[in-house]
């Protein structure tokens, strides 16, 4: 299955070892706002740990456990963050979790919510899954408006759901699933 994902202005595609400096920058760029979520984003990110989160991405591809890639500009190639479908569950060809984020500096521009419906149409159409959710920590403002946004139905709060430096949180538990199950 050869995957890359395109509209207009964003492509959705593997990252290769060429990103390991952009995908670098993004992250030392983002440590206050996506650093807040997600751990891995810190001051010290290198290239070397960006080509091991390469490797893990082509590796759990190729076992069928998770699809990770980056977010590019069409344009210009610009990495401007990641999105991934991981937790799948095959029973039944059921669900698989939905993850994302942005640069800094290209945050507030739709580009999640563009980046979370491109992924969930691969999901539906490539994989075959019925069900993805989008698990977001409460106070995630930005991530639970783009969620909201990309059509996703909110359907519960979830006590302890997700751990965030070592501290449960309540999440909210968004849902997409393909029109025609509807």
């Amino acid at each position: 299955m050869s995957i890359l994902l395109q509209k207009a202005n964003l492509t959705i595609r593997p990252f290769v070892a060429s990103d390991a400096t952009s995908f670098a920058a993004a992250a030392r760029e983002s440590m206050a706002t996506v650093g807040r979520w997600l751990p891995w984003c810190h001051e010290q990110f290198s290239e070397e740990d960006a080509l091991g989160w390469f490797a893990h991405c082509e590796q759990a591809r190729a076992a069928g456990s998770a699809y990770s890639f980056g977010i590019f500009s069409t344009e210009n190639s610009e990495l401007i963050g990641g999105i991934g479908l991981n937790e799948i569950i095959r029973y039944n060809r059921s669900s698989a979790n939905l993850g994302y984020w942005i640069r800094e500096s290209r945050q507030r521009q739709g580009i999640s919510t563009q980046a979370i419906q491109m992924m969930s149409q691969f999901g539906f159409q490539e994989l075959g899954l019925l069900r993805i959710e989008i698990v977001v920590i409460d106070h995630n403002l930005a991530s639970n408006a783009a969620a909201r946004k990309a059509g996703a139905q909110f359907e519960c709060w979830a006590r302890n759901r997700l751990i965030l430096n070592n501290v449960a949180h309540t999440a909210a538990v968004y849902s997409l699933i393909p029109e025609t199950t509807e």
